[in-house]
């Protein structure tokens, strides 16, 4: 369940990440396309003024156009031009007046000889005009520049764009970012999803990092404790004994373990081996304190003085273990043999068995499939213990299933003084 939280959470802030990032590439491009709008309108808008200039000033500085002003034909003179002028150059209208404001020229023929319908003085004294007015036509960007006769201003040149067809080319120009912008969105989104991922993976590595760290702190803790509990009872023992009370010392004994028969034997059991008796007669009673039975397999026989402490502390974890998968009222058999060559344990239990998913990660330092509890916080060291020693004596372990049901640990270990290996029989 723990793992299934950290995961969720891990997802979850991954997610978080992701949407943070794919937010600020979101809002960069929205910003870079709103920044290059602007520029390409402005750039627009500034070309189409200096184009309307340019054909105004143009038209202006024509000596037939200059000569025309003023005559009785002017209009059907100057319209032909006009037309011409604003056909070759792209422009909406080609407007030329006279000295009073008059139209001469305009596209549509009935407003020739009429007033120009926006303010004509600034071009008939002489300066020129750039902007956007409102004419018979439209909304305009639109160039005016006096028409000079021997230094005189005797006209003006009106020429101008439709504001709306500046717009299209405003629009045709946006539909033309579409796709960079698109592009833009997705490279910066797939890149965020990978920087997201690999930060996600990082911090998650980092918090398995600290797990483990605060695991092997309270393992260290914990071992440290029991290691002073432990050597404050072998105080009190050893000065029982040493004061001649061996009744008192073993009254003492038994207070802190039960102390009882090795349980029940099979046939030809023997252990003449008597720290494994007394670890074994211990696990019995208390299977037996809890309506479960501890039993030996036949033809397990364990000479005198062959065990080492590395092979008890093997043979005590794998008891313990098997006690807590039966939840302590449970069917344990234990097979022993040991002698000056070879020690092989088989120790099967009827519990639920160890699921093929923990089973690479068993007999790892802090691996436990038990529920973590705050009075068993060196959970997920024993079975370490036990690879630790065969690895260290070059022997074999073994995990499957038990005909009782649940779990078969086989551990195979030569003798100190024996190097070879040999198989789990």
């Amino acid at each position: 369940m723990q793992g299934v939280r950290g995961f969720a959470t891990g997802r979850y802030r991954g997610l978080v990440v992701l949407l943070v990032q794919c937010c600020i590439v979101i809002g960069c491009v929205a910003v870079t396309t709103w920044a290059a709008s602007t520029i390409q309108e402005r750039q627009i808008r500034d070309a189409t003024a200096e184009r309307v200039l340019a054909v105004a000033r143009s038209l202006s500085a024509l000596e037939q156009v200059q000569q025309a002003i003023g005559a009785p034909d002017a209009s059907t003179e100057l319209q032909p031009l006009a037309d011409l002028v604003g056909e070759s150059s792209g422009v909406d209208y080609v407007v030329i007046t006279d000295g009073e404001g008059v139209r001469l020229t305009h596209p549509t023929p009935a407003e020739r000889g009429r007033p120009v319908s926006t303010d004509p003085l600034i071009a008939l004294s002489g300066s020129e005009f750039v902007g956007t007015e409102v004419g018979t036509l439209g909304p305009t960007l639109r160039a005016k520049v006096p028409i000079r006769r021997d230094g005189v201003v005797v006209g003006a040149a009106s020429v101008g764009i439709l504001e709306r067809d500046i717009a299209a080319d405003l629009r045709d120009g946006l539909w033309a970012l579409v796709p960079w912008t698109l592009g833009a969105l997705i490279v910066g989104c797939v890149a965020a999803a990978l920087l997201a991922r690999s930060v996600s993976q990082k911090v998650r590595r980092l918090e398995e990092d600290v797990t483990e760290l605060d695991l092997q702190r309270r393992v260290a803790r914990a071992l440290r404790d029991q290691t002073h509990e432990f050597r404050t009872r072998m105080h009190v023992v050893y000065g029982l004994v040493e004061s001649d009370d061996s009744g008192a010392a073993l009254d003492y004994i038994a207070g802190l373990v039960p102390v009882a028969g090795p349980g029940r034997r099979g046939d030809d059991a023997e252990i003449a081996d008597v720290r494994l008796s007394a670890l074994v007669g211990a696990v019995a009673v208390e299977l037996a304190d809890g309506g479960g039975e501890l039993r030996l397999a036949p033809l397990t026989t364990v000479a005198h003085d062959v065990l080492h402490d590395d092979d008890l502390t093997v043979i005590a974890n794998l008891l313990s273990n098997a006690v807590e998968a039966t939840g302590g009222d449970g069917r344990v058999r234990v097979f022993l043999q040991a002698d000056e060559s070879w020690i092989e344990a088989v120790i099967e239990d009827d519990g639920p068995g160890v699921a093929a998913a923990v089973e690479t990660t068993l007999f790892e330092r802090g691996s436990t499939t038990k529920a973590a509890q705050a009075d068993h916080l060196t959970r997920g060291t024993g079975l370490a213990l036990v690879m630790d020693v065969v690895r260290a004596r070059g022997g074999h372990v073994d995990v499957g299933r038990s005909e009782l049901g649940g779990a078969r640990f086989a551990v195979s270990l030569p003798t100190a003084t024996v190097p070879e290996s040999r198989p789990v029989r």
